[in-house]
């Protein structure tokens, strides 16, 4: 065996531990789904007989379509929220910089380095006096500011890429700003806008320090439909594993289906 064909060998080797290691928590998570509460505190084994219980309970204790219905517009609402206010943002940056715009940029990703805690208390007393305590709205204005920076940091790097002689040849045959960016950077940047929306919209279905801390009931998505099943008595692991299975379920779908427009958009300008 040639060396070339070894260290193939061992990088397909070496990517295949990687991915069991990453996906077997979900697959363990998906067979306890399927298991008895008894055969869940068990010794783990593969070897049972399947049963429907714990998502029976899990349905019939809570209303399971109107959790996913909230984390679809929350999250598809923050997302197309931040778009709007991001890509105004990253053109600017990335075409009519000034000396302060890597300032901003790096305060603006200094931002998620701050704990979530540190903000709860003035943000749950602002959504109070607003009325917005278990809202959509509420948690689209704070899902939409959570993602913002990555957005705009994206974006922006998208924005780079473009030759500036396009937009230019643009101006000068009498397009405005509004018509500039809508007509030009908009569709050369499709994959990497695309992309970063996917991510967002991951980021905000996956979230759930906020939807704990701000909603009870009306306005919960599917983070706080998988801790309510956490109660003082015990874990139940059966329907707790039910319950996150159909919580990750639509998102994961979602993934697989969009994975290629996915990494085209990471790749977006890797190869001039």
């Amino acid at each position: 065996m040639n060396p070339s064909t070894t260290k193939k060998l061992l990088l397909t080797l070496l990517a295949w531990g990687i991915a069991v290691i990453v996906f077997f928590p979900i697959f363990w998570m998906v067979v306890t789904g399927f298991k008895t509460e008894v055969q869940a505190i068990a010794p783990p084994t593969l070897i049972f007989d399947p049963t429907l219980a714990g998502y029976n309970a899990v349905i019939e204790r809570a209303d399971y379509l109107k959790f996913a219905l909230n984390s679809i517009v929350i999250s598809f609402g923050s997302t197309l929220l931040a778009l709007l206010v991001a890509i105004p943002a990253a053109y600017s940056m990335a075409f009519l910089p000034t000396k302060r715009t890597r300032g901003t940029l790096l305060w603006m990703l200094s931002t998620k380095m701050l704990p979530p805690v540190g903000v709860l208390m003035p943000i749950y007393l602002l959504s109070r006096d607003l009325g917005l305590l278990d809202t959509r709205t509420g948690l689209i204005i704070i899902y939409m500011l959570m993602n913002l920076p990555i957005v705009v940091w994206m974006l922006y790097t998208f924005f780079k890429d473009v030759p500036k002689d396009i937009l230019e040849a643009g101006r000068m045959d009498g397009a405005k700003t509004f018509q500039e960016v809508v007509y030009l950077l908009l569709p050369l940047t499709l994959p990497g806008i695309a992309s970063t929306g996917l991510l967002a919209v991951i980021l905000s279905w996956n979230e759930a320090f906020w939807s704990l801390n701000l909603t009870t009931s009306d306005a919960a998505p599917l983070t706080t439909f998988i801790a309510s099943f956490s109660s003082p008595e015990g874990l139940f692991w059966a329907k707790l594993s039910a319950a996150s299975t159909l919580a990750i379920a639509p998102i994961l779908i979602f993934g697989w289906l969009t994975q290629k427009q996915m990494v085209r958009g990471l790749t977006f300008g890797a190869v001039k």
